[in-house]
């Protein structure tokens, strides 16, 4: 592909001159978040009281699906750089995910279900890599932090508005859900609109386009080690930040009711919504590696009130670290990637990425899972802080080159 510095007119107005189609991308995260975010926050209930499932059925039913789109980001990601092309992709994954939403409600079965959340997750799968990649694709190198800074924070607040929404509208329907879930449609469908106009990728190089290599996972071998630290950082990250959901657990578990256990998720995605675009800007000046050390300490600090909480003010206190935690470093993750793979193995870089931090997240919540089940809710926010603590001295410890460290 084309250079990312001659990709967008308006990439040299100064640091807030991000090109329109980063923003346009952003805009699309936040309207299928808000979908998403919707549906998984109904979904569980919806299964177990009209459908009827039970805990191992709904369980194998988010596995699978997550499983599925870890999966599909890598091909997604190698195939992107092979066709040289990246919207075609990132548009069919969106188009997936919007089709699947009005298969929720009308689910007349665990098995409808199973399957639309399936395909919502291959699509998720499908655009993920390819979606970062054109991220860096048409933004100048000194606007990456930025770029996936305010991407990060238009997708948390979608995250926010999802559980806001589902509560809402379940008290406007009186319980009803199928008519609650008919709500996700509309913000999926905008979002493949706004991607659909306004997004634009540059044309691929002529020359580059007819001497493309074929396709293979192995060119990942091919990556800086620069790169595999950061999946090193990143998967060591992705153990101590197991699944979201455990902050639920950990609401009910204190007795908040459980019609408040929600905001727990809000409070989270609310707090990263609003640091995520400043530290992108703070990366882009340099401040990397006091981001991440920051980030760190933030994860760190949320665990050890999550484990100590015996209050609602204490979980929301826990909650709003680990957002503050995810806004100092989801962003920064991504912009670093960007910022250590060749162009023409930036969608190779980001499913790599991407799989690695699925796997670890699977062994962490199973791993959480364990740790709540033998010893208690303490224990496995004491070992996140843990292993957090361990990344934390691996960052101290290593000096990468001036790329990844700023």
């Amino acid at each position: 592909m084309r250079p990312t510095a001659s990709t967008d007119p308006g990439a040299a107005r100064g640091a807030r001159a991000l090109p329109r189609s980063v923003v346009a991308l952003g805009l699309v995260s936040l309207c299928m978040d808000t979908s998403s975010e919707l549906i998984h926050a109904l979904l569980p209930l919806f299964m177990a009281t009209v459908l009827g499932a039970g805990m191992v059925t709904i369980g194998l039913v988010e596995g699978v699906a997550e499983a599925a789109a870890a999966i599909a980001k890598v091909f997604s990601g190698t195939l992107s750089d092979y066709m040289r092309r990246r919207k075609p992709l990132v548009v069919a994954g969106y188009g997936l995910a919007a089709i699947t939403k009005p298969l929720f409600p009308l689910a007349p079965s665990v098995a409808w279900v199973f399957a639309a959340r399936f395909f919502d997750r291959i699509g998720k799968g499908i655009r993920g890599a390819p979606r970062d990649a054109l991220i860096a694709d048409v933004t100048p190198a000194p606007l990456l932090g930025a770029a996936y800074g305010l991407r990060q924070s238009l997708d948390s607040i979608g995250a926010a508005l999802g559980p806001l929404a589902a509560l809402a509208l379940v008290a406007l329907f009186a319980s009803n859900l199928r008519m609650a879930l008919w709500a996700a449609v509309l913000p999926a469908v905008a979002a493949v609109a706004i991607l659909a106009a306004g997004v634009h990728e540059p044309e691929p190089d002529a020359a580059a386009h007819q001497a493309r290599p074929p396709l293979r996972l192995a060119d990942a071998a091919r990556l800086p080690f620069r790169y595999w630290w950061i999946v090193t950082l990143g998967a060591v990250l992705t153990l101590a930040r197991f699944s979201q959901a455990f902050l639920v657990l950990r609401a009910t578990d204190i007795g908040l009711p459980l019609a408040l256990a929600p905001g727990v998720m809000v409070v989270m995605s609310g707090v990263d919504a609003i640091a995520s675009y400043p530290a992108g800007i703070a990366a882009d000046r340099g401040h990397r590696r006091a981001l991440l050390g920051w980030g760190l300490a933030a994860l760190v600090a949320a665990d050890i009130a999550l484990a100590a909480a015996t209050s609602g003010w204490a979980l929301f206190a826990g909650a709003a670290l680990w957002g503050l935690h995810m806004g100092l470093t989801q962003g920064l993750l991504a912009m670093l990637v960007a910022a250590e793979s060749p162009a023409h193995l930036r969608g190779t870089a980001f499913g790599v990425f991407n799989l690695v931090s699925g796997a670890f997240l699977l062994v962490a919540s199973v791993l959480a899972g364990a740790l709540w089940a033998a010893f208690g809710a303490a224990a496995t926010f004491i070992a996140g802080a843990a292993f957090t603590a361990l990344a934390l001295a691996g960052l101290l410890a290593y000096r990468p080159g001036r790329t990844a460290s700023g």
